[in-house]
């Protein structure tokens, strides 16, 4: 549950600020220099982080799924470990495990090996001890690793009653952690389907604990697929369930924050009924504030000609002489006829500095 809730923190935090910085690298990549960038808040950059962020979760999303993958293939297994396959049977183990030690039996090593050898041989040694009981090896394929601490357990049932327990502790905290984030404003999107597939995984989880055979859909498909493919390892039924539930979790924060996403204005662009009163009294408030200060700013810089005529009256007669030749200036006519006289004057030159020659 502790990693469940970090991997909450890194997809609260990450994807929004990875989006941030996806987003400036690639105005600076496909936006020409001197060419303006979209300014935040405006139509195109709301569109452009829209389509980054979507990216940016699914990629999270595939990312974390292959990430956990990953680690059940470093971590490995008993079977993998004795290089046998999943319905090797008892004597095939024995005789396995007395091949491999002949390679890797702690007497027959030296110097600086010794302990790295020493260390494959226990290694081993437990893996064969596990799979050589009927009780262990079941509960390894359904609980992995973790049943060599349950030090109560003998039987069977012992280890089916121990891990359905630890599971509904799990799913029992994490539907609590759930709802109490839901309370507190969070995860609002699909609450209905999310504590369906919780309670659906439960059941899934139950049922392969207690039956006595590999679920068949991984016997069937999921793993003579990942077989002829050469993808990877056969999955044991602990496998399956570590991968799932990471799935799960993570399926459910990625579509908690697409979810808003997607159900916003598809253009990027916000529509006049997203905008709440709220925000139009605010905008409001602003646009009057920055009409004062402008009026203020502006008798600051005519305060020096509001007491003095003299002052006043050269700045009257300035403003409308400037204003007189700026109009002047921008006739279509006079511009024609100063280029005219431009282009005479410049063939008169050209004429004369050719009779000079």
């Amino acid at each position: 549950m502790a990693n469940d809730l970090l991997s909450l923190a890194g997809w609260y935090f990450l994807p929004n600020l990875v989006t941030g910085y996806l987003q400036t690298a690639l105005y600076a990549v496909f936006i020409r220099a001197g060419d303006p960038k979209p300014a935040p808040g405006s139509v195109r950059f709301v569109k452009d982080r829209r389509r980054i962020l979507i990216f940016v979760i699914l990629a999270y999303l595939f990312y974390t799924i292959y990430e956990a993958d990953f680690q059940l293939q470093q971590a490995g297994d008993f079977y993998s470990l004795l290089g046998v396959p999943h319905d090797v049977e008892e004597r095939a183990i024995q005789s396995k495990f007395r091949r491999l030690t002949v390679q890797y039996h702690p007497d027959k090593a030296s110097g600086s090996d010794k302990a790295v050898v020493e260390a494959i041989y226990v290694q081993l040694k437990l893996a064969r001890d596990t799979l050589v009981d009927p009780a262990k090896r079941f509960a390894y394929d359904r609980f992995g690793p973790e049943i060599l601490q349950w030090r109560q357990c003998k039987t069977i049932r012992d280890y089916v009653f121990h891990g359905i327990q630890n599971t509904s502790i799990y799913y029992g905290g994490s539907g609590g952690v759930l709802v109490l984030l839901g309370l507190l404003g969070y995860f609002q999107q699909g609450k209905f389907w999310r504590y369906l597939v919780m309670a659906s995984m439960y059941v899934i989880e139950v049922h392969t604990m207690m039956r006595p055979d590999f679920p068949m859909a991984l016997t069937s498909i999921i793993n003579p697929v990942l077989v002829s493919t050469g993808l990877r390892r056969a999955y044991l039924p602990y496998q399956m369930l570590t991968l799932l539930r990471k799935l799960a979790v993570t399926f459910f924060i990625a579509m908690s924050q697409l979810g808003p996403i997607l159900k916003g204005p598809q253009t990027g662009e916000a529509s006049a009924d997203s905008i709440s009163p709220q925000q139009l009294e605010k905008l409001d408030v602003l646009a009057r504030a920055t009409d004062q200060e402008i009026n203020r700013l502006m008798g600051l810089e005519l305060m020096p000609y509001m007491t003095d005529e003299a002052t006043k009256k050269d700045l009257r007669s300035s403003l409308k002489e400037w204003l007189m030749q700026n109009t002047i200036r921008n006739d279509p006519e006079v511009k024609a006829a100063i280029g005219a006289v431009l282009e005479r004057r410049r063939a008169e030159g050209q004429i004369g500095q050719r009779g000079t020659d």
